[in-house]
């Protein structure tokens, strides 16, 4: 994947050394200029001097946590996007640092094509947000003497896609489920339970997700059929394919976090999520 933003500048934030020599090779590989740091107050302190186009941010550094040197870039440089690299595999994490203005986040180690992708969406919606902010400017300057240019300018900002999403937009309201202790994360597939990160498969990932979206109600095994696998059933192939699913999700989420009664059985009926 080459670099579409071939002056990017992208500040990597990381203690481990042999992580900041990886991301530092395959980003100047890329294309970016890539400064690297290993301690937040010196990244927060260079944010101060120049704006960064994007921050690879670990969540544990050896003098500060990740939230808080987010929340400082945040305050001194409200257009750098952040991305949020963890080893610690909770979406709580992830939610709050969205919460606080980051663009994205990954578990550590990530694959280099996801955080290829995760960097050029990124930094295109951070390009797309700037243009729209250069264009509104225009449009105030431009406000008390120039109406033909305030319709082209208006038609312009019409035109560009919206940036990256602030803390109250819809994206990020839908984006997770939460059930007790369990988040869902619909965007990346990503489910956590107590703190541990679920391992499965597409069909298990929408199984578990449907049963959470419509919690507290029961759902027959035709629904679920119809719902996750996309198509009708007889009652018995249902109840077949139902309770083999059902039954490797349960052995999965107790060899991860010993629970065994997230999903309950209503005889005769269905499944759903127990309440917690």
């Amino acid at each position: 994947m080459t670099n579409s933003n071939p002056s990017s500048h992208i500040l990597v934030v990381d203690d481990d050394p042999s992580i900041r020599f990886f991301l530092k090779e395959a980003l100047e590989r890329d294309g970016y200029k890539v400064t690297v740091f290993d301690l937040g107050s010196t990244a927060i302190e260079h944010c101060e001097k120049q704006v960064f186009d994007l921050v690879l941010l670990d969540l544990k550094l050896g003098d500060m946590d990740g939230i808080t040197v987010l929340r400082e870039i945040k305050q001194r440089s409200p257009t750098t996007a952040i991305i949020l690299l963890t080893a610690y595999a909770t979406l709580e994490t992830a939610v709050e640092a969205l919460r606080q203005g980051a663009s994205d986040y990954l578990f550590k180690p990530c694959k280099t094509l996801e955080l290829r992708r995760s960097i050029s969406q990124v930094l295109q919606k951070r390009q797309q947000t700037l243009r729209q902010q250069i264009l509104l400017q225009k449009l105030e300057q431009n406000l008390s003497a120039h109406l033909t240019d305030i319709r082209s300018v208006a038609a312009e900002i019409s035109a560009v896609p919206m940036g990256i999403p602030t803390t109250d937009s819809n994206d990020n309201k839908d984006r997770f489920l939460h059930k007790g202790d369990l988040i869902i994360d619909l965007m990346r597939h990503a489910i956590t339970l107590n703190g541990t990160l679920l391992e499965l498969s597409p069909t298990e990932f929408n199984l578990l997700a449907y049963l959470v979206s419509e919690s507290p109600r029961v759902i027959s095994p035709q629904e679920l059929v119809r719902e996750v696998q996309g198509y009708a059933s007889e009652p018995w192939e249902a109840r077949d394919l139902a309770r083999f699913h059902i039954y490797r999700l349960r052995q999965k989420i107790k060899t991860a976090t010993g629970m065994d009664n997230l999903i309950e059985t209503v005889r005769g009926v269905g499944y759903s999520i127990t309440n917690k």
